[in-house]
């Protein structure tokens, strides 16, 4: 079972969501604002982590309805100018990661720090960002990858 971090969403014990084509209110993407902005000091993969949980992947966006989302990363640079750079409609999720990777070409240029750890949900939850970590730098065209990071597979060299 795998729990989301802030809107507490289960994913097994929801049903497929209802795909809905048409564009968004202001205060829905005020919603959309608030539920994907990243918290002060939070690390840049535990909040695309809580992105995913909390379903960015289900929402699609056109370029200008991402570009009022306004500042979701709290850098105020590279990745929220990128979140609404392109202009067809694409998931949020992808719009992140893209931004993302972006603004940090080389993988080492983000840090997955291994905190102490002394639960199972603790050392799930390291596991779970040093997948996303993976999937930042994966190619987005690539059908063969995984879209989920609960699929990614754990490698020694990730740990």
């Amino acid at each position: 079972m795998v729990l989301s971090c802030r809107l507490g969403l289960n994913h097994e014990e929801e049903p497929e969501p209802e795909v809905i084509t048409r564009s968004l209110s202001l205060s829905e993407l005020r919603d959309i604002r608030k539920d994907f902005s990243r918290l002060p000091g939070e690390h840049i993969i535990t909040w695309l982590l809580c992105c995913w949980d909390n379903r960015a992947s289900s929402l699609e966006l056109e370029g200008r309805e991402a570009k009022q989302l306004g500042s979701l990363s709290r850098e105020g640079g590279i990745i929220d100018k990128a979140i609404g750079k392109k202009a067809q409609a694409l998931s949020l999720w992808r719009r992140l990661l893209s931004s993302v990777r972006e603004r940090y070409p080389f993988s080492e240029d983000v840090v997955c720090r291994p905190g102490k750890w002394t639960t199972m949900e603790r050392g799930i939850q390291y596991l779970r960002e040093l997948a996303m970590w993976e999937m930042v730098y994966y190619d987005p065209d690539n059908a063969q990858l995984p879209t989920d990071p609960d699929e990614v597979q754990r490698t020694r060299p990730m740990w």
